[in-house]
């Protein structure tokens, strides 16, 4: 029988925890991944070699890897600073495959299928970019890892170079799938970065497939301050400008004050479901009673194996056709 296609667009830690969840599930899973971090040894390894950074397509190779687990603890492996710079073994990895095949799609797709990854992992593009912000106040701000530090609004974000071409596996994939998700991860620089690149929010937007948003738990500092679930959807539309967005997964739990005090110190609060006004825009949203944990120290995040079920369900759901009948 013929596997539900689900296509995860995102970065960070968001995208690489969400495949691993995923991994168990018998689907056909492919990522796009946000190539402009420009921080820590991703962003060495991207500004001397010119090359995409590869730090987040790492993480994901590495969450739906069937490897054995000593090998993808070897592919995680971090040296110490005062050790090839503090450089990931999987950064370098990839370092050495793009020299090798003179060209980063290709070297991704080679160390996937070294590590037998479940799925596929596909740079949003083939080209070295950067992700600047235009904030509410005018001012420009030049690099990823700089956007959130400026604790400003975001009015927009955008790539420089500006015309650059996304990969085509990307695009068949999205015209492809059955279920798109965005997020859960950093809403500009992981979610949006994505769609920056041309080509690729048009095939979000013309792909027959339904599209699903999963809500970050909590507002991220000096990047979605006092943001609410509506708001992040609503800046997802305005930089593609339209709305396309028919699901969201939102958290409608309630935090003690020892989980707000925490947040709080780190200018963060809860992300509000404000769901009457999703609603209004036509967006189903869907929650669940265990979809956020909560660590002894207070941390909140989401449920993976919770999260997971939801989307697999989800996409059982809105796919029509007998083939993906449930049993």
């Amino acid at each position: 029988m013929e596997k539900i296609k689900l296509v995860l667009i995102g970065g960070g830690t968001g995208l690489s925890v969400l495949a691993r969840g995923l991994r168990d599930y018998n689907i056909d899973i492919t990522t796009i991944v946000t190539v402009a971090d420009d921080g820590g040894s991703t962003g060495k390894i991207r500004n001397e070699m010119n090359i995409p950074a590869p730090g987040d397509i790492r993480n994901v190779i590495s969450a739906l890897s069937e490897a054995e687990p000593m090998l993808e603890e070897l592919f995680k492996y971090r040296f110490q600073e005062n050790q090839i710079e503090g450089h990931s073994l999987g950064n370098l990895l990839i370092a050495a495959l793009t020299n090798i095949t003179d060209d980063f799609g290709h070297a991704v797709k080679e160390l996937s299928r070294i590590l037998n990854i479940k799925g596929r992992v596909i740079p949003s593009t083939n080209a070295s970019v950067q992700l600047n912000a235009v904030m509410e106040d005018g001012e420009i701000v030049y690099g990823e890892s700089n956007i959130p530090k400026q604790n400003k609004k975001i009015k927009h974000v955008f790539l420089e170079p500006k015309h650059v071409q996304p990969m085509s596996e990307a695009l068949d994939a999205l015209s492809e799938a059955d279920l798109i998700v965005l997020g859960p991860g950093s809403l500009y620089t992981s979610v949006i970065s994505n769609l920056c690149v041309e080509g690729i929010a048009e095939a979000v937007i013309n792909s027959e497939a339904p599209k699903l948003y999963v809500t970050n738990v909590m507002t991220q500092p000096g990047e979605t301050n006092n943001y609410t679930a509506h708001d992040h959807i609503k800046a997802i539309h305005d930089h593609v400008g339209k709305e396309f967005i028919d699901y969201a997964i939102c958290n409608e739990e309630t935090f003690n004050q020892g989980v707000l005090d925490r947040y709080e110190k780190e200018n963060a609060s809860p992300v509000k479901n404000d769901k009457a006004q999703l609603d209004k825009a036509g967006i189903k949203v869907f929650s669940h009673d265990n979809l956020v944990e909560i660590s002894s120290e207070h941390y909140v995040r989401h449920n993976n194996k919770v999260l997971s079920k939801m989307i697999y369900e989800i996409a059982l759901d809105t796919t029509e056709t007998i083939k993906f009948k449930r049993k």
